[in-house]
């Protein structure tokens, strides 16, 4: 024990075997991810009993036309945009354990809220002021994840993550698919769902009680104390479950360095290219991603399948949403992160290409799960490739400045889907996606660094 205090505590964390420990604070930390990923999921589902109440078309009459569905997908994203690119900081200026209630319970406010408007003005307003909560969520999340788990374990800890709140995805579809079409005590069902998800989230501020604060972070900020008695408990548990001592530790170039970090710093060197690819990948990578996920009923019914049957479809691919992350919990660890944020974003594009000429039951519900399969495995490897590419000190703030980006992407993308959808039907829309993926492979393959199984402050020197 005695030596171990000599060495940082990033290099004892990065030395942990997997233990049951560690997983119990994943999990703790995937359930409050849960909420977010249940309500940037409900965009999808609730998006059917919008129009059934005449709040929302599916299509828009000009670019910005806020009686469009559109404009609700947009509302979101730019309260995300401004959550991850604005407040995103105050993660790696509170700690992360005070960031993960405080934006958890500023969403739970603002959905609730926004279950009670009447007009597509306030609904959007209040869409956004819950989005800028789920912005600093996610990316808080991301950046906790990655500073809490062994080096050998980050990938499979992302796909366990991502798993685990990725199983909020069938959950949000079966409940709209029983209550959107339903008026209860005076309230449409697309309300119920909304109100579901905020009144939950209330209930994750307990998960807080038994999180610790990110060593690494509590390092940084000169709280040595605090960071070593966590260290402490996570290598006693790694003992008592393996019944063997640890291996020693090592430190890395650098890594015993204690600078005060600055977004400028971002712009160095060292990290301006990452910056700059990570920034283009936003850009277009939503595009794919959330194209497919936000929009499916709408173009199912866009098809000519009917209002109940295109919410039963879409449940029923919405069951694979855990499984790409769960079979990247076995693989993600074993091959370079980067090539599977490539391959997956392929996948999506010749999946969805498929999935644009189906025109049998069994055709949609196959190609649909394919595509999600794919979409949902670019998800954890990207989320945890973005996280993994800059130093503790300004990691929350950085991920949230490239990550901000793909929202403000998507402000825009669902009225130039919507636009596509309108004058091309769903084969333009999938072409349009294809394209984008197509992109993401290039960028991410040749310009992006390689991370798999290297140490947080090696890929940050």
């Amino acid at each position: 024990m005695a030596g171990d205090a000599a060495v940082t505590v990033a290099a004892r964390l990065d030395r942990l075997p997997p233990t049951r420990h560690t997983r119990k604070l994943i999990t703790l930390l995937s359930l409050g991810g849960w909420f977010e990923f249940y309500d940037l999921f409900f965009t999808a589902y609730v998006a059917i009993g919008l129009f059934r109440a005449d709040i929302y078309k599916p299509t828009t009459q000009g670019l910005f036309d806020l009686h469009g569905f559109a404009s609700f997908v947009a509302a979101g994203f730019a309260g995300m945009f401004l959550g991850t690119l604005i407040f995103s900081r105050l993660s790696d200026r509170f700690g992360r354990r005070s960031i993960f209630t405080f934006a958890l319970l500023w969403y739970s406010v603002g959905a609730f809220i926004m279950a009670f408007q009447q007009t597509p003005e306030t609904i959007d307003f209040w869409r956004l002021i819950a989005g800028i909560g789920l912005g600093v969520e996610l990316v808080n999340v991301d950046a906790y994840l990655s500073e809490l788990v062994p080096k050998e374990q980050r990938g499979a800890a992302f796909a366990y993550n991502q798993c685990v709140m990725y199983t909020a995805v069938p959950i949000v579809a079966f409940l709209a698919w029983q209550l959107v079409p339903m008026n209860i005590f005076g309230l449409d069902g697309w309300r119920w769902v909304v109100i579901i998800g905020s009144v939950g989230a209330v209930f994750i501020w307990w998960i807080r009680l038994s999180l610790p604060e990110s060593p690494r972070w509590l390092a940084q900020r000169g709280r040595a104390a605090e960071a070593e008695r966590i260290v402490s408990e996570m290598e006693d548990h790694a003992r008592a479950e393996t019944g063997r001592d640890l291996p020693p530790a090592e430190a890395v170039a650098g890594e015993t360095e204690h600078k005060t970090g600055a977004w400028t710093e971002m712009w160095n060197p060292t990290y301006r290219g990452r910056t700059i690819m990570l920034v283009v990948f936003q850009l277009i990578q939503t595009i794919g991603y959330y194209g497919f996920n936000s929009w499916v009923p709408a173009l199912l019914v866009s098809q000519g399948v009917g209002v109940t049957k295109s919410l039963v479809y879409t449940f029923i691919i919405a069951i694979a949403a855990p499984v790409g992350p769960l079979i990247g919990y076995f693989f993600a660890d074993r091959f370079e992160r980067k090539w599977q944020i490539g391959w997956a974003a392929l996948g999506m594009a010749a999946f969805g290409l498929l999935f644009a000429q189906q025109t049998t039951a069994a055709g949609v519900i196959i190609c649909g799960l394919l595509v999600t399969l794919c979409a949902n495995w670019f998800s954890f490897a990207f989320h945890a490739y973005q996280s993994e590419l800059y130093p503790t000190r300004i990691r929350a703030r950085a991920v949230g400045f490239v990550y901000s980006w793909s929202r403000f992407s998507a402000i825009f993308s669902g009225f130039i889907i919507a636009f596509f959808l309108r004058q091309y039907g769903t084969p333009g829309v999938f072409g349009f996606i294809a394209a984008a993926m197509i992109a993401v492979f290039i960028i991410v393959g040749f310009f992006g660094p390689a991370v798999t199984r290297r140490r947080l402050e090696a890929i940050a020197s």
